[in-house]
């Protein structure tokens, strides 16, 4: 008896088990208006974060802030790259354990869209494509070719099995409920002609072949194959319709800003804007849409592609790189997701009509079972003021005004109401008096010409290193005869490389360095030299700085001095000019820096005792830093200011931080910036005539307790003695709310509200940093606002005169406080 007890208890407890996995399934599919979860039309607000691009103990806190922002869903790609850096050699670990990413994304209570690809683009190098696959006999990427496609489907379906093996998979009980195949081949499809399409239909009958029981995407693919769903990518998407009607408008990304390349200026976009794209798209149909970014973060290592993109994958996202709100982006996005979720059965299942007030201007109006929700459009620049059902709107220009009702307005897009938020750098105690030790690349072998192998040709510097390194060294020894070259030594070295950047030095000596400038990565380099009897060495230092990561065929973009020609011009003593063609001599090639194979920056380096402190070496090429600093208190953002520096890469603790380049300075316009008319990446820019990027992310979990270490390879030459450690926090935070309202203003994290500079309650003028009173004005508001608000890191004040008291106001006038704090 007490054994059969046993049984059925066992039996009982399993079937509990079973029902309960059961009762966690969500079910998951679509129609021609919205992905359906268990039953149920959706509207879904999604935001990307990319795991690698922040680390482990960054995902909870993006993960809870994207959560209270108003989000579903958290968007990632899968990067092939940095999983199987080497033929069926795998990494999930660190920064790279995806499943614990997702696993995350569960316990906040948020769905999953995970992108396979396996191509990305990104601004990842190479598109986040392996380099091995580049080394591969026969291999076409993209396209039907059968050696291509079985590494795809290997990775593929080792991604699928992975999700499933965790039970991740909604049906599953876990978080993703889409997944994506491909990405963005449409843009690029007509270029590979027929077997482009052949590709795509193969793409498509394998992703259903692994089984997932959730709906396929393909991004910005018109012909995608039933039953993938064809998605748009943009600035803006409301005039996306799907081919297929019976599939639903979907927004995969909404470019919150765009990235950074060296040489450039900063790109934003005004968060007015980006609320006006998210409110045309629900408003002419869309029910599910993603931010590209919601957190950027960082392009650790020698991840960043382009070429030219640069460590800082900041996207000028709601979340900035370091993990910090972005106000007023994020707020402002947040009030918009919470009215348009107030309308998401109107949405998803009435039907819907358009007013049109004059050119420009029009309403439209979802209704469903009695109830109706509204949308005003204005989308000049000029301001309006329209009717709608005897009632009377203020339309500002380029805005949309959201009515759950049809008749309050709830928000509008060009109304910001949430604080703005100036971020501050305050510098970590201690950190400007750094002692620096020095070490010089080995290169006595390479400038003798001395190489590890050698091909009669100038090789491909892809195809040659496998970009296990940014550095190829490419050397010749030129023999010249006395008689050859005794009316004239003096030559020109002229290179022609499809770069990124090139360094020669000619009989030992350094000639110079040049890089592509104006989005053009192959140029020439020239300078001086002087010949020598007997042999003459040349020794060419290419170096990649990302790989081409977009476009047809861009995995064949050529780096290096492929073909070259190298060529030696002199004066022919009055017979013209000589040119030595150098290009098919015997060349030796050496991959990568002595200091970085023999991981220098790592404390158990073989050439950890190597550094020194004497004869310290600035302002030379290719050079070695080190110094050690302490850990900062508290939990804000660290960073590190390489002013002085010119270019090379950084390592914390041995683990790297990304390229470096601040001799590089950005050139843009910078003039002023209105958020009205359509954005583009030209539009709004900022930080002109400064270096590109300045500072450098260190995440927390990089440093130690104790003592830290920071090694630098300076590759064109820099000082470092102005390198200091600083800390990132809100600075300043500034808010504006009409009369009848409650201002809140919040300092973020640890730090508090320590004064009030400016306070308002009547018509201030201007903007964060620079408010002036306006007209009229009460007495009293500035100390109602100290009182609510010091010592505070989140205050809140009813905006009306039994709080701020009476003012001096004309009737006409719009109140409004206006307050800006130190945090």
């Amino acid at each position: 008896m007490r054994t059969k007890y046993r049984y059925d208890l066992v039996f009982i407890l399993l079937v509990g088990f079973y029902l309960s996995c059961v009762s966690l399934a969500t079910e998951v599919s679509f129609d021609g208006r919205a992905i359906i979860i268990n039953g149920e039309r959706r509207v879904l607000i999604s935001g990307s974060i990319h795991y690698p691009r922040s680390t482990p103990e960054m995902w909870p806190d993006l993960i809870q802030k994207a959560k209270e922002g108003g989000l579903d869903t958290i968007e990632t790609y899968i990067f092939w790259d940095v999983h199987e850096p080497r033929y069926r050699e795998y990494n999930f670990e660190g920064n790279l354990d995806f499943i614990r990413f997702l696993k995350n994304i569960q316990e906040a209570g948020l769905y999953a869209v995970l992108r396979i690809g396996p191509y990305v683009c990104a601004e990842w190098s190479y598109g986040g494509f392996p380099r091995w696959l580049h080394q591969m006999k026969g291999i076409e990427l993209r396209t039907d070719n059968e050696i291509y496609k079985n590494e795809m489907q290997n990775f593929t379906t080792l991604i699928v099995d992975m999700v499933k093996k965790e039970n991740l998979l909604a049906p599953q009980g876990g978080p993703i409920i889409i997944t994506q195949i491909e990405n963005e081949y449409g843009n690029i499809a007509d270029k590979y002609g027929n077997r482009g399409k052949e590709y795509i239909k193969w793409c498509a009958k394998m992703a259903e072949s692994l089984d997932v029981k959730v709906p396929w995407i393909m991004c910005q693919q018109s012909d995608a194959p039933p039953p993938m769903i064809n998605t748009c990518n943009g600035f803006y998407c409301h005039r996306f319709t799907p081919t297929n009607p019976n599939t639903p408008k979907m927004w995969t990304e909404n470019w919150t800003g765009w990235f950074k390349a060296w040489g450039l200026s900063n790109p934003t976009r005004p968060a007015e804007d980006v609320a006006y794209a998210v409110a045309r798209f629900f408003e002419t149909g869309g029910t599910f849409q993603n931010y590209y970014m919601y957190h950027g973060g960082t392009n650790f290592d020698r991840t960043s592609g382009g070429p030219y993109i640069t460590t800082s994958y900041d996207y000028d996202a709601p979340l900035d790189e370091y993990g910090n709100l972005r106000q007023p982006k994020w707020g402002h996005l947040k009030q918009l997701h919470s009215a348009i979720k107030a309308m998401e059965k109107v949405l998803t299942y009435g039907e819907n009509s358009t007013t049109y007030f004059q050119e420009g201007a029009s309403a439209t109006k979802y209704t469903n079972n009695g109830t109706s929700g509204c949308f005003f459009v204005n989308k000049n620049n000029d301001d309006l003021e329209v009717m709608f059902d005897g009632n009377k709107y203020y339309l500002p220009g380029w805005s949309v005004s959201v009515l759950p009702d049809c008749k309050n307005e709830v928000y509008n897009t060009a109304k910001v109401t949430t604080q703005t938020s100036l971020m501050a750098k305050k510098p970590i105690a201690g950190s400007s008096q750094l002692t620096w030790q020095w070490w010089g690349e080995r290169t006595k072998d390479v400038l003798r010409g001395k190489g590890t192998f050698t091909t009669k040709s100038l090789n491909e510097q892809l195809m040659t290193t496998g970009d296990s390194t940014d550095y190829l060294w490419y050397m010749a020894r030129i023999p010249f005869s006395k008689s050859s070259i005794k009316h004239n030594r003096e030559f020109t070295l002229r290179v022609n490389t499809t770069g990124h950047v090139l360094h020669a030095f000619f009989n030992k000596q350094y000639v110079g360095n040049r890089y592509g400038k104006d989005g053009s990565y192959k140029f020439v380099f020239e300078a001086p030299v002087t010949l020598k009897p007997k042999a003459n060495t040349i020794a060419l230092l290419s170096a990649t700085v990302g790989l081409a990561n977009y476009g047809a065929f861009f995995d064949l973009s050529p780096t290096g001095i492929i073909g070259g020609p190298v060529q030696l011009i002199g004066d022919g003593n009055g017979q013209g000019n000589i040119t030595y063609d150098l290009s098919s001599y015997m060349w030796s090639y050496r991959i990568g820096m002595h200091g970085d194979n023999k991981k220098i920056y790592s404390s158990d380096s073989p050439l950890a005792s190597s550094w020194r402190s004497d004869n310290f070496r600035i302002n030379k090429p290719l050079v070695w830093y080190k110094t050690t600093f302490s850990l900062p208190q508290g939990n804000e953002a660290v960073v590190v200011d390489l002013q002085g520096m010119g270019k090379g890469q950084a390592w914390v603790n041995g683990q790297s931080i990304g390229r470096y380049w601040t001799s590089f300075i950005s050139k843009s316009d910078c003039s002023a910036c209105d958020y009205k008319g359509e954005y583009k990446p030209e539009k709004c820019r900022t930080d002109c005539g400064v270096p590109t990027q300045r500072w450098y992310h260190i995440p927390k979990s990089f440093l130690k307790s104790d003592t830290n270490t920071l090694v630098l390879f300076e590759e064109m030459g820099g000082n470092p003695s102005a390198i200091n450690f600083q800390t990132v926090a809100v600075g300043t935070a500034c808010a504006s709310m009409p009369q009848g309202g409650k201002l809140e203003l919040s300092c973020q994290g640890s730090r508090t509200i320590s004064d009030i500079e400016f306070a308002s309650y009547g018509d201030a003028k201007g903007s964060c940093g620079s408010f002036q009173k306006g007209t009229c004005d009460t007495n009293t508001a500035l100390g109602a606002v100290k009182e609510a608000c010091v010592g505070k890191s989140i205050c809140s004040i009813d905006v009306n005169d039994n709080v701020l008291g009476a003012n001096n106001c004309a009737s006409v006038v719009s109140k409004r406080l206006v307050v800006q704090a130190i945090c």
